[in-house]
């Protein structure tokens, strides 16, 4: 099967600057970033660096919120929910790579809810794909890409951070 690459650096920087670009809109405002596991915190961990933010970050795992956990099992590399800060009442901006369904960030929600309740939670994504099954769209994104459903993107991170997407 023939495999399409895209530049996954030019895509995370246009992300990078829609969310630069709100943000400066508002000076005062100081979210959180919270990254859902894995590439959602890849790309989190960049965003907090790079637009220089000071609050607390996190990061989280849907897994056992998912409403397809019995198909799909757990991930190989099951990661625990790390949030060294109060939600309650928190402006969070929440991180993922990929929004398809929207199932994983419904999931991501729960989660998040089971720590409190936030005052804002907006999306931010790398790439959207489109095929929506529930009611999400990201604030903030790096691409629109419709992909037909027997297809998918991934996501991968070299050992010096750099991000690389393709169609597999």
């Amino acid at each position: 099967m023939s495999k399409k690459t895209f530049d996954a650096e030019a895509i995370y920087a246009g992300l990078r600057d829609s969310v630069a670009d709100a943000l400066a809109k508002v000076p005062a405002r100081r979210p959180h970033i919270i990254g859902i596991y894995s590439g959602g915190a890849w790309i989190a961990e960049r965003l907090h660096r790079d637009l220089g933010l000071t609050t607390p970050m996190g990061a989280l795992s849907s897994a056992f919120h998912r409403d397809d956990y019995g198909r799909r099992g757990l991930p190989a590399e099951m990661k625990s929910t790390d949030l060294s800060f109060e939600i309650r009442g928190a402006d969070i901006i929440l991180v993922d790579d990929i929004l398809f369904t929207g199932r994983t960030v419904r999931a991501a929600i729960n989660e998040l809810f089971d720590y409190g309740r936030p005052a804002r939670v907006e999306l931010a994504v790398l790439l959207d794909r489109g095929g929506r099954e529930l009611p999400f769209e990201p604030r903030y994104c790096g691409l629109v890409h419709p992909l037909a459903a027997d297809h998918a993107f991934v996501l991968s991170r070299d050992e010096a951070g750099r991000l690389a997407l393709r169609i597999e």
